[in-house]
């Protein structure tokens, strides 16, 4: 077993760099022993969860095919697929579903509007919790989980400037749990909007996030109003078709 957990130690090393790294910085960064890090490299690149070129190291196209295989048994995924393709037509803008891994949120799907975003966030992204639509997940996290985090951001600062204590951003989020949504413009992006429902189990429990995405000019409040009913509407039917 602690074999299996250094291996998965080596493979998040070299997810959060994103890039190739050499063996004494997958070493370093792993705190394990140079000569027991490359016995596991061997074994990954062997299975093709790591690539090898030259001195350096990245992931391999194992971790494509498995990443791959999730999208077509995930459960959530299948059943918010048509969903996301309704919302996405009905509204014009970019419609995705994401969940909380940690202190982030992870993009599992993404149907594009009418006009696509200037950034094209890639499904399996992480974003931090503390920004745009990603709050509506931070709502839902126990206490000691929020205030770990918010040691971890420090201050919260928007793209616009704005900044918020740890007492206000937690204000923030006690608002969307009673609302039931999160809206925001310019949190990751000057010009950019979003407003985000969670989707809740049988036990109320959150389970992942609903969100369209656009331009500041697409949120003029009656407009918003709508996209909020649109979205409860579609993470009911979300939750109602999980087994």
């Amino acid at each position: 077993m602690r074999s299996l957990e250094r291996a998965l130690d080596v493979l998040a090393v070299l997810q959060r760099k994103r890039g190739a790294m050499r063996l004494t910085e997958i070493a370093n960064e792993s705190g394990l022993h140079l000569a027991t890090v490359q016995r596991i490299l061997a074994v990954l690149v062997q299975r093709g969860y790591v690539d090898h070129a030259g001195p350096a190291y990245s992931l391999g196209v194992t971790s494509l095919l498995n990443a791959h295989a999730f999208l077509l048994s995930n459960t959530l995924s299948i059943v918010a697929a048509p969903v996301l393709q309704e919302l996405a037509q009905s509204s014009g803008l970019t419609a995705s579903l994401s969940i909380r891994v940690g202190f982030f949120q992870v993009l599992l799907l993404r149907v594009e509007g009418l006009q696509p975003l200037r950034y094209q966030l890639p499904v399996g992204e992480q974003l931090p919790l503390h920004l745009g639509g990603a709050r509506v997940l931070a709502a839902a996290m126990p206490a000691v989980e929020l205030d770990e985090m918010l040691r971890s951001v420090g201050v919260v600062r928007l793209a616009s400037g704005e900044e918020l204590s740890a007492d206000e951003f937690k204000a923030t989020l006690r608002a969307i749990a009673a609302e039931g949504y999160a809206y925001g413009v310019n949190q990751r992006e000057m010009g950019a909007a979003s407003i985000a429902v969670p989707i809740t189990g049988a036990q109320g429990e959150v389970l992942a996030s609903l969100q369209l995405s656009g331009l500041a000019e697409d949120f003029d409040p009656a407009r918003t109003q709508w996209y909020v009913s649109e979205l409860a509407r579609a993470s009911a039917a979300v939750a109602r078709r999980i087994p």
